[in-house]
């Protein structure tokens, strides 16, 4: 099954995704190349965010939480997972890029130590339009977020401003470095890169995975 009419009304603002995803907007041309065994590690650590655990197949997605083509695919991996997550694994591994970014994915991390990663993705990239691309810190928007997710504001801070878990968001960049990623988004399925021109391929390459 393909996915969901709905996509239809977000078709616009997803191929203005592929155009910065292709080198036509701020961030950087992927020149990812292909990763062996040798480099799984690189791809997927312990402590890697998990969207969802199937056991198939394994999708990583190298991400900037305030990356304008990562938040126009954010409906179309959303429907993805909804597709294929129970066959195919979730990961996020971050390349912040941007003003904001680093922030944003510590609120991520930070949420993650309560069992909430999920919640706090979700809620970043659904409100990315009102905290995006600001010059102020919005450390004390995404405490908001936290609170409103009902988290325990504690050990929320205590985990936001430890060292390590910026050192985990700075482990994830460097991984990407070492394998080629320059820009978001950046997919692998299985160790591949994937370079998508269109939702339609990236669902193909969902596919060939999942029959192999």
């Amino acid at each position: 099954m393909k996915l969901s009419l709905a996509m239809i009304g977000v078709a616009a603002l997803v191929l203005v995704g592929f155009l910065v995803f292709t080198g036509g907007g701020d961030d950087p041309e992927p020149e990812a190349t292909p990763t062996g065994g040798s480099n799984a590690e690189l791809l997927v650590r312990d402590d890697s965010p998990r969207l969802s655990e199937g056991g198939e197949a394994v999708f990583v997605e190298f991400l900037d939480f305030e990356c304008e083509a990562c938040l126009a695919l954010y409906p179309v991996i959303e429907d993805l997972r909804e597709e294929y997550g129970d066959r195919v694994t979730f990961v996020v591994r971050h390349m912040p890029l941007h003003g904001n970014s680093v922030n944003a994915a510590l609120a991520a991390e930070a949420a993650a130590e309560q069992g909430e990663f999920e919640a706090m993705y979700h809620r970043l990239f659904e409100t990315a339009e009102q905290w995006g691309h600001q010059e102020a810190s919005q450390r004390e928007t995404f405490f908001g977020y936290a609170e409103d997710l009902g988290l325990d504001m504690d050990r929320f801070e205590s985990a936001y401003d430890d060292p390590a878990t910026l050192e985990r968001i700075e482990q994830s960049q460097q991984d990407g470095q070492a394998l080629g990623v320059q820009g978001t988004p950046t997919f692998f399925l299985d160790g591949e890169l994937l370079q998508p021109q269109s939702i339609t391929d990236l669902e193909d390459a969902f596919d060939a995975a999942l029959q192999d």
